[in-house]
């Protein structure tokens, strides 16, 4: 695209509902304030030019913290005031609001406070509510606490300012952006004032704290970090004291952070000599929308008193910026593992809850075997795997499993090889049923073209294969004392891509509905290389992973190309990212837009999953985008919801939601796309 075509709103991140924030690490000395001050405006001017929104420093960080009974002294608050009083006047011409830390006085005493400063303006000052005074920590000799102060003001030179723990901060022309002040030890409480703030309506929750690093403190602050962000249902920011703090008796590591809903967005590099800033775009509409879907985080707020009605917003202006690019991190793959560390113990409880779900199934219906239609494809073949590891479980015989493949019109000699293949590596009782003479007689009874010669492959044609091949599934359970598992994943059922009633949407139990078809080619592939089965079986497996993604309706054409599901409906892996953002948080079409051109646009950058093909690396500019998501959303509406209205059960997997009628997505069957599509089509430059 051309510089003036990334000028359109569409790649402002603020037009999505993105902020910018920074956890900030200033050069410190210990109670040297107008070191200090220089070195925390020199971490504003660099976050002014990184385009952040919102800088979080430290705990006192005017003063600095471990300074003692040097908080008492006249001259060190009258200096701290002198500063506020200069970094106020100097954020004129800075872009973020500043969240910093210093010791002030009110009515004869000290509070330790947080100040939130934004455009010239002193918005207001949160008091710490909680202050420890056990190890090595004694506030209560020189401050006193702020839990009581509510609805008042301080007097800072010639202006009273609003003071107290009830303060919120928030843009008036950005609804989604809104936040609240903390102070160390409050994070520590067995509720954090955060909590009430995130209740009343902050999206952002910011930590100003000093904390002094010893063994394994780390791994708590992240604990509380994680925590408190996916339990407020927010984005949560800690900035840590770093080098330069008094060691007397202590250490500092400057630690910062940010984490949005349980996700680490970033980290500073800790026990630093230089002044860093943590920068990752927060977002804040996600939060929102993460809350709308929460019915208990409602019932808290109304059960505290609604914090909303107790706190005092105060509001300040909101310069939108451009094209900015995206600090963060947008995973291709929303519903592939991507925790190194976890990596295989996400895959195996993947696995392991198909296998549960079929397995409990299995046992309840007290009958004698299992079928299943094996095509040689990837969705029959993970079915298949989780099946046999149900008989392994059971101490059943894998010949309980009757397999069947039902070679059509357009089945190649690849996936048919590879069928019977499977099934003998894998031991079950074997089948094949030719469905031809079947599909040209009910062809020929119902006077389709194609039974005069005429080469018509249109949907008839297709659904009289798929059909076939369930009704010999289920007359074959009836015969054998069994029941049909079905093959189908959440991606067909989101696009309408199976045959309804007698067809591939329709079995007893749908062991793969809630598994997208990018998490299957990955459990496979994580199958073959963690010795899931033994190595004949991994052979097969991997030259399924290898084969085009075909439902073989459609004669192989003179070419030899074989029907192609991919050309027809898009990428899955688009349609994934699609289905993801879209039944997860409800984003709107151009914001899913938006984060897949950041996602998918360059091959090289970003991380992708482990293990993961590198002749599979694909990238996809914002046109082609556009016309899948276009696609996407027609179907998803327009073929699909009828289908899934009757779907049957079927064990949910990801976090990321499944299409249950009866779980996660209740909708209409009649609804229309338009409001969709246009707001696509109304927000997307016109290059797309």
């Amino acid at each position: 695209m051309t510089d003036a075509a990334t000028d359109h709103p569409f790649f402002a991140l603020h037009t999505h509902g993105f902020v910018r924030c920074a956890a900030a690490t200033p050069q410190v000395r210990t109670a040297d304030v107008g070191f200090n001050t220089d070195a925390m405006l020199a971490e504003a001017r660099k976050a002014h030019k990184d385009s952040v929104d919102l800088v979080v420093y430290p705990e006192l960080s005017i003063s600095s913290y471990a300074i003692d009974d040097l908080h008492m002294q006249g001259a060190m608050l009258e200096a701290v005031e002198q500063a506020v009083a200069r970094i106020v006047s100097e954020s004129a011409n800075l872009r973020p609001l500043l969240l910093v830390g210093a010791p002030l006085r009110r009515n004869g005493r000290i509070y330790n406070c947080a100040l939130a400063i934004k455009g010239g303006r002193l918005l207001g000052v949160v008091p710490k509510s909680y202050l420890p005074n056990y190890r090595e920590f004694y506030e209560k000799r020189w401050f006193s606490d702020g839990r009581a102060c509510q609805g008042a003001t301080i007097r800072l030179g010639q202006e009273d300012v609003p003071f107290g723990t009830d303060l919120l901060f928030a843009a008036e022309n950005l609804s989604s952006f809104a936040v609240h002040a903390e102070i160390c030890e409050d994070f520590w409480a067995p509720i954090p004032p955060s909590t009430y703030g995130a209740m009343a309506g902050a999206t952002i929750l910011a930590n100003l704290s000093a904390s002094n690093i010893v063994i394994g403190k780390s791994d708590e602050r992240h604990m509380l970090c994680r925590s408190q962000s996916a339990r407020a249902a927010a984005a949560y920011i800690y900035s840590a004291s770093g080098h330069g703090e008094s060691t007397t008796d202590v250490a500092w590591d400057g630690q910062g952070m940010i984490y949005e809903l349980g996700d680490l967005l970033c980290e500073s590099e800790r026990f630093t000599l230089e002044p860093s800033l943590c920068i990752a775009d927060v977002d804040t509409e996600r939060v929102l929308l993460d809350r709308m879907r929460m019915g208990t985080f409602r019932d808290a707020a109304d059960h505290s008193g609604r914090p909303e009605d107790r706190f005092r917003m105060i509001y300040f202006r909101h310069e939108a910026a451009g094209n900015v690019g995206l600090r963060r991190s947008i995973r291709r793959f929303p519903f592939v593992p991507d925790r190194s560390d976890k990596l295989d113990e996400d895959c195996y409880e993947a696995f392991n809850i198909q296998i549960d779900g079929l397995m409990r199934r299995f046992q309840a219906t007290s009958g004698d075997s299992m079928v299943i239609g094996v095509s040689g494809g990837l969705d029959s073949t993970h079915a298949l795997i989780v099946a046999a590891k149900v008989c392994d479980r059971l101490g059943l015989p894998r010949t309980t499993i009757r397999g069947y493949t039902m070679p059509g019109f357009g089945t190649s000699e690849g996936t048919r090889s590879n069928a019977w293949r499977l099934m003998r590596a894998l031991g079950i009782t074997a089948e094949e049923i030719d469905i031809k003479p079947a599909a040209r007689q009910m062809l020929a009874d119902m006077d389709h073209p194609y039974a005069r010669g005429e080469p018509v492959h249109d949907v008839t044609f297709e659904n009289v294969q798929a059909g076939l091949r369930t009704d010999y599934l289920f007359r074959l359970a009836g015969h054998h004392r069994g029941f049909v598992i079905g093959t189908g994943d959440l991606s067909e059922l989101a696009l309408g891509w199976c045959t309804y009633g007698v067809g591939d949407q329709m079995s007893h139990y749908a062991v793969n509905a809630g598994v997208p078809k990018t998490l299957i080619q990955y459990l496979i592939r994580w199958a073959t290389r963690t010795d899931q089965f033994d190595r004949d079986t991994d052979a097969v497996l991997e030259d399924i992973l290898g084969q085009e993604i075909s439902p073989e309706l459609v004669p192989i054409g003179e070419d030899g190309e074989i029907q192609s599901t991919e050309d027809k409906i898009g990428p899955y892996e688009l349609n994934d990212f699609f289905l993801h953002h879209f039944i997860r948080f409800g984003q709107k079409p151009s914001k899913v837009a938006f984060l897949c051109w950041h996602a998918w646009r360059d091959a090289e950058r970003g991380l992708w999953p482990a293990g993961f093909p590198d002749n599979l690396k694909n990238a996809y500019d914002l046109p082609t985008i556009a016309r899948w998501l276009d696609s996407f959303l027609r179907r998803f509406f327009a073929f699909s919801q009828f289908k899934r209205s009757a779907l049957p059960n079927g064990p949910k997997v990801s976090p990321g939601g499944a299409l249950s009628p009866r779980g996660d997505w209740r909708a209409p069957s009649d609804a229309v796309a338009d409001v969709w599509l246009e707001e696509l089509a109304r927000n997307l430059p016109a290059e797309a």
